[in-house]
């Protein structure tokens, strides 16, 4: 690729993941070299078993916290840490791949929860680095970096029912 371009797939529906799943395997498909980070969760998503055994490099920057709105301001602070850590890895090695996909890092992001000036650079020194970018709320800086925007707006959930997440389908 001459210019890598930076996609954001954000919004309140379902769906965000899965699309930067299904790019990341046409990606593969295509024999270009592909990182799917995944921020924010805890790991365990099962997406990650089926990226690993198509040959994508995995890295889940694992949360052990839960959700933003239980976090003690240290939890926030060590959080904000490991995600940045991992930025600062990817500012490293970015050019070892084609596309890389930081999933969720919109949350970390929106947040606080990762240096916000690692991401902005890692952003700007993407070169031929296809990124996309999840989540929900991406900030105006992001929006006015990106080349693809799609929003997921949610119509309905089973979770409106108190259907809870199911293995398989939302983890």
């Amino acid at each position: 690729m001459e210019q890598g371009l930076l996609h954001i797939y954000c919004g309140d529906g379902k769906g965000k993941t899965t699309a930067a799943i299904g790019l990341a395997i046409r990606a593969k498909g295509a024999g270009l070299r592909v990182c799917f980070v995944q921020f924010m969760k805890t790991g365990s998503s099962s997406e990650l078993t089926i990226l690993k055994k198509a040959d994508i490099q995995v890295f889940s920057v694992q949360n052990p916290f839960g959700f933003t709105w239980n976090m003690t301001t240290e939890e926030k602070k060590a959080l904000e840490t490991i995600n940045t850590e991992a930025v600062q890895k990817l500012l490293i090695e970015k050019d070892n791949y084609d596309v890389l996909v930081l999933d969720e890092v919109l949350s970390a992001y929106q947040h606080q929860l990762i240096d916000r000036t690692m991401v902005c650079k890692l952003l700007q020194e993407r070169e031929q680095t296809e990124m996309v970018l999840t989540g929900r709320n991406p900030e105006k800086e992001l929006l006015a970096m990106s080349d693809y925007v799609t929003e997921m707006k949610c119509v309905q959930h089973p979770y409106e029912k108190g259907v809870q997440a199911r293995l398989g389908i939302e983890f």
